[in-house]
């Protein structure tokens, strides 16, 4: 295997014609640098230099390797500076991938602050609800996810499945409570919390498919079947079909926040249903200084203020 640093010796050996000047040049002594052509030579498995009286002369092999040499060192320099600058935070990229609400709320305050901190790190955002966003990190299409879960009704198990996190380093960021959102001439906009059952009868605006399943797993606890007239996975859309009095909705409240719900009222919802959002990102990934200073901006922008 040829190595960078016989390399370097080497083409000091042909600029300076013998090794003692070499080493001088190098800062080590000449039995070191004929050490090191002996190596070399050893590894490419050919002489590259002959003496000649006093100087070292290159052999054919010995100037098609110096004259490669120069290109090869000037890449691997180019690398080590690269490398150097992620590593520092001058320079890198992150690949988010992240579902629509926190899209609107947590990562614009996140990605400001690491702008601010790192101006040299880029970071590129695609969305994407959960399960798909954690396979896109699996198979290695995006650095974190931001992801969630609902949390298991009493004793329910969790169906194992790809929204499973168990190989992932997980990063807490908030726990997200569900809300009801009625229209505000509804007659249940003033009230302080409303139960499920009590809009057993009323005909509702579902969102993006998990939160869908999860109404309906919701209302199938209470013993009812909701009447699902409109689904869209579009937030503004729920919240302006129901501010227009077409139905009732439950929507988590990071959502009603990224939304001036018009028309709309929200009241807490009895049972309370939380769901868990967390940021995600492989084990190795995790170690790397552009990812965690995202990871950390992400943390700090879920905390409550």
């Amino acid at each position: 295997m040829i190595e960078a640093r016989h390399l370097r010796v080497l083409r000091a050996v042909a600029a300076t014609g013998s090794f003692s000047a070499a080493g001088r040049e190098l800062g080590c002594t000449q039995p070191a640098v004929s050490q090191q052509m002996k190596a070399l030579e050893a590894s490419v498995g050919t002489p590259l230099l002959v003496r000649t009286g006093r100087e070292m002369r290159l052999t054919q092999a010995g100037e098609a390797l110096v004259r490669h040499a120069s290109g090869i060192l000037a890449g691997l320099t180019a690398a080590e500076e690269e490398v150097a600058a992620i590593a520092g935070l001058r320079a890198g990229r992150v690949r988010l991938v992240s579902f629509p609400s926190g899209s609107s709320t947590l990562v614009p305050t996140a990605l400001a602050a690491l702008r601010a901190a790192h101006p040299g790190t880029r970071v590129s955002l695609e969305e994407a609800e959960p399960p798909e966003s954690v396979d896109k990190l699996r198979a290695g299409d995006c650095d974190i996810a931001l992801a969630f879960r609902y949390e298991r009704p009493a004793g329910a198990e969790r169906a194992p499945g790809p929204e499973e996190w168990e190989d992932l380093v997980v990063r807490p960021l908030l726990t997200d409570r569900l809300v009801g959102l009625v229209p505000e001439r509804h007659r249940l906009a003033a009230a302080g919390s409303v139960a499920i059952g009590d809009l057993a009868a009323e005909p509702w605006i579902a969102g993006c498919p998990r939160c869908r399943g999860q109404l309906v797993q919701v209302c199938e606890g209470a013993g009812l079947t909701p009447r699902i007239d409109f689904a869209t996975d579009d937030y503004p859309a729920v919240v302006g079909l129901v501010g227009a009095g077409l139905g009732v909705a439950v929507l988590p409240q990071l959502a009603v926040a990224s939304v001036r719900p018009r028309g709309a009222r929200t009241v807490t919802l009895e049972p309370t249903v939380r769901r868990e959002i967390v940021a995600l990102t492989l084990p190795d990934l995790a170690q790397v200084p552009a990812v965690a200073a995202t990871l950390g901006e992400l943390e700090r922008a879920a905390r409550p203020r």
